[in-house]
């Protein structure tokens, strides 16, 4: 069930490996486990490790896909951080129906096709560089790295508290901002900043 980093670039891996610190120590691959009342600790990557979503109209795009699927496929969305060749989602399913492997599903494959529609729109250079031989006669456009990512399941209040306020220091960590209010695209503004919610930002319910 488990992705990786195979794949990606070494420097890619190193960079996004680096994000996947916790304040328990770093991330392990394991299996994906849909626990009733369990939060979910999730990153997906940019094929190959590319810094796709340096592109904001991407990222607006992302956050649509987001806003869609949490609501669809029965969860909360506690916080996030995009990153340039990266996702951090902190989810909590609501339904007895809801499955990690169908949330990522409903996000990547609607925003993977809205994004080639616009770059065929704008003709954008980057399009060929994301198609990729699937098999013999077959091309397909790529933007998120194959596999489900990771997983990490979250249990009580202050373990989930303590997993999004860590995601809010990735950019600082990697040197984008020098404190987690200057990153435009992150949660923290949900919990911390003012003012009314960012129509380019998904929704962030917080807890129940």
């Amino acid at each position: 069930m488990m992705g990786g980093t195979g794949g990606l670039s070494a420097s890619a891996r190193l960079l996004i490996l680096s994000d996947m610190q916790t304040p328990l120590g770093p991330r392990k691959r394991v299996k994906r486990f849909d626990l009733p009342g369990s939060a979910h600790e999730l990153t997906f990557s940019c094929s190959r490790g590319r810094p796709l979503l340096e592109d904001d109209a991407f990222k607006r795009l992302l956050s649509g896909a987001i806003d869609a699927a949490v609501e669809r496929h029965g969860f909360r969305l506690l916080g996030f951080v995009y990153m340039p060749e990266h996702v951090h989602l902190i989810v909590l399913p609501v339904r007895a129906d809801a499955r990690v492997a169908s949330l990522l599903f409903a996000i990547k494959r609607p925003h993977a096709y809205r994004v080639k529609q616009t770059m065929e729109r704008l003709g954008d250079t980057r399009l060929e560089q994301l198609m990729v031989h699937e098999r013999p006669g077959r091309r397909v456009f790529r933007f998120w790295q194959e596999g489900g990512g990771y997983d990490r399941n979250l249990t009580g209040e202050k373990t989930i508290l303590a997993a999004i306020q860590y995601a809010h220091a990735n950019p600082v960590r990697r040197g984008l901002c020098s404190s987690p209010a200057e990153w435009k695209w992150s949660s923290w503004h949900h919990y911390e900043g003012e003012g009314a919610p960012d129509p380019d930002l998904p929704t962030v319910h917080g807890f129940p």
